[in-house]
């Protein structure tokens, strides 16, 4: 996502990458429907404060103040059933339909897809953004294959393979999204010269939003323990300098901080695929 040095450029940019940090959590679609566990929501105040506030799926980020052992935080992890994911197609399977906005009525034909529907509108808004020119400093791609995020990858990290790709992992099955997690150690740097972040879009096969952005971030790997038992291996990135920032962006709502004051950070959901060099 990710969020960027240099998104002041515009109000609109910086809505569009932070929709990207969104997109995982919707279902292809279906909108924005996922309810909260109203049991876990109710053993703390500070949640119920936090969600008639601010929507919870926007608490997923935190200041570099917090990463200390033994911090809690309210976070939303979203939780989906892979075998009910998009699949990720071969190369020539996704080369044989259309991909572009131009092409949105013959693309929905394929899928049979009436043009108001739901699905309709995913496919037009994935589209879109995928179009979009991008902000300053950005190198972006939407891959529709495996080869071509690959090939995407390894040019934008200038490295050849092998890759390791970093994720978050849940090591307990639990229905709750959002929760209070305690941090079980201190949260352990992952020192990379670079890195491509790559977001799952809403479309009927799998889309990834693949982008590289120029700036001072940090790669964190952070232990956590949800009040239920859930256990999560979570990946973090701050971002370090904010000041170009947009004053609208919703971190800065969520965290109540000003552009600049602080570095920010967030969680990826573990649907997003980030990619660095292997050593």
């Amino acid at each position: 996502m990710e969020e960027t040095k240099r998104m002041g450029s515009s109000s609109l940019a910086s809505c569009f990458i932070f929709l990207l940090l969104l997109l995982p959590i919707l279902k292809f679609g279906e909108g924005n429907t996922e309810a909260l566990d109203e049991s876990e929501e109710k053993k703390d105040p500070m949640l119920i404060k936090m969600v008639t506030k601010i929507d919870p799926k926007l608490i997923v980020f935190f200041t570099i103040n917090d990463l200390k052992q033994g911090k809690k935080l309210p976070i939303y992890f979203p939780k989906r059933d892979p075998s009910k994911s998009p699949p990720l197609l071969p190369k020539q399977t996704p080369n044989s339909i259309p991909f572009s906005l131009k092409n949105l009525p013959q693309i929905l034909s394929s899928f049979s897809f009436p043009h108001a529907s739901p699905q309709a509108q995913a496919i037009q808004q994935s589209l879109h953004q995928c179009e979009l020119k991008p902000i300053k400093g950005e190198t972006k791609f939407c891959a529709t294959s495996m080869e071509s995020m690959l090939a995407f990858v390894t040019t934008a990290l200038a490295t050849k393979p092998p890759l390791k790709l970093l994720k978050t992992s849940h090591l307990t099955n639990s229905n709750v999204h959002f929760q209070n997690y305690t941090f079980l150690e201190a949260p352990k740097q992952i020192a990379v010269p670079r890195l491509v972040a790559c977001h799952t879009m809403p479309y009927p096969f799998a889309v990834y939003y693949c982008h590289y952005q120029e700036g001072d971030n940090s790669v964190l790997k952070i232990a956590l323990k949800g009040d239920n038992g859930d256990l999560v291996d979570a990946l973090a990135i701050c971002h370090m300098d904010t000041s170009q920032w947009s004053p609208s962006h919703p971190s800065f709502r969520v965290l109540n901080i000003q552009p600049g004051s602080v570095p920010v950070c967030h969680f990826f959901p573990s649907d997003d695929l980030v990619w660095v060099p292997q050593g």
